[in-house]
C-alpha cells in the first residue's frame, strides 16, 4: 500500500461507531484526513429477547453469520452446527473468538459468494440458522430454501439511523460543499441513511463527491438516486482496499468509474 497516497484528500467515513478505526488509521497513514460520520447505529437486542426467540428454533446443522456485528452479538447463540461466514472480516471475528470457520467464500465477501460454496449447494434436508440484524437481504434464506434447506433467522441486533444535532449536519454539508472529498459507503442501507440525514443542499453536494464502496449494489443505487455522482468500486471491504480505491480517483472527477 506504499504507493496508495491520499495526501490532501478528505474522506467522509460513514461506518458505525467502533468499526471505523482500522479504516481511519489507514486513511491517515496514507496522508488523508478522516471525517467520521457514522450513519448506522448498532443496538444489541436484549439477551432475554434473543433467548425467547431461540427457544422456538430447532438445532441447526449450519449456522451462517452475515457480518461482524452478527458475530459480536450472536456467537454465543450459535449452537453446535458448522459455522459459515459471509466474508473474510466476519470469518476473522469468529476466529478471534477462538471458534472454527467451516464454510467461507473462496473469493468475494457477500451472500452470492457464500452461496457458491459447495457446502451450501447441497443442503436438502438440513436446518440452517442465519444470525443477523433485524431485517436485511432475503437472498441467503430464499436461495437455501429453494435448495431444500429449512432456514430460520436469529436476529441479535437492530440498526438505526443516528440522530445528529443540526450543527453537526451543517459541518458535514460544509465539508461536502468544499469539494475534493471522497465518501466511503459500505452498504445500500448506509447510503440511504446518509442521503436521509442530509438536507437538500447536502444531497446536491454529495452528488458531486467521489463515492467509494466495495458493493456493486451500492453503485447501482447511487446511479439511480444521484445520477452522475462519481463512483468507484473497491476490490473489497478491507481498509487497504478502500484506501487504494480512493487513491485511484482523480481530483474533481466526474461520471462513473465502476
Amino acid at each position: 500500500m506504499a504507493d496508495a497516497r491520499l495526501d490532501g484528500v478528505s474522506v467522509l467515513v460513514t461506518r458505525p461507531a467502533g468499526q471505523s478505526g482500522e479504516l481511519v488509521s489507514a486513511i491517515e497513514a496514507a496522508g488523508g484526513r478522516s471525517i467520521i460520520f457514522p450513519v448506522i447505529e448498532i443496538v444489541p437486542r436484549s439477551p432475554q429477547d434473543i433467548a425467547s426467540d431461540l427457544a422456538g428454533l430447532p438445532d441447526p446443522d449450519i449456522v451462517v453469520f452475515v457480518s461482524r456485528n452478527a458475530v459480536e452479538h450472536g456467537l454465543a447463540w450459535s449452537g453446535d452446527g458448522a459455522i459459515a461466514a459471509v466474508g473474510p472480516a466476519t470469518a476473522a471475528a469468529i476466529e478471534a473468538a477462538a471458534r472454527v470457520v467451516d464454510i467461507r467464500p473462496a473469493s468475494g465477501f457477500d451472500s452470492e459468494s457464500l452461496l457458491a460454496e459447495p457446502a451450501l449447494t447441497e443442503v436438502r434436508g438440513k436446518t440452517i440458522r442465519i444470525i443477523r440484524g433485524i431485517g436485511g437481504r432475503e437472498l441467503l434464506a430464499r436461495t437455501l430454501r429453494d435448495r431444500g434447506a429449512s432456514v430460520d433467522y436469529l436476529e441479535v441486533y437492530a440498526r438505526h439511523a443516528p440522530n445528529y444535532p443540526e450543527t453537526e449536519i451543517a459541518s458535514v454539508v460544509r465539508e461536502l460543499e468544499a469539494g475534493d472529498i471522497a465518501v466511503v459507503v459500505m452498504s445500500v442501507e448506509s447510503f440511504h441513511n446518509l442521503v436521509a440525514l442530509l438536507p437538500v443542499s447536502g444531497r446536491r453536494a454529495l452528488a458531486k463527491a467521489r463515492l467509494v464502496t466495495p458493493a456493486a449494489r451500492v453503485i447501482k443505487e447511487v446511479s439511480d438516486r444521484l445520477p452522475g455522482c462519481p463512483t468507484t468500486l473497491a476490490d473489497g471491504p478491507g481498509a487497504d482496499e478502500i484506501v487504494r480505491a480512493i487513491a485511484t480517483l482523480a481530483p474533481h472527477s466526474s461520471g462513473q468509474n465502476s
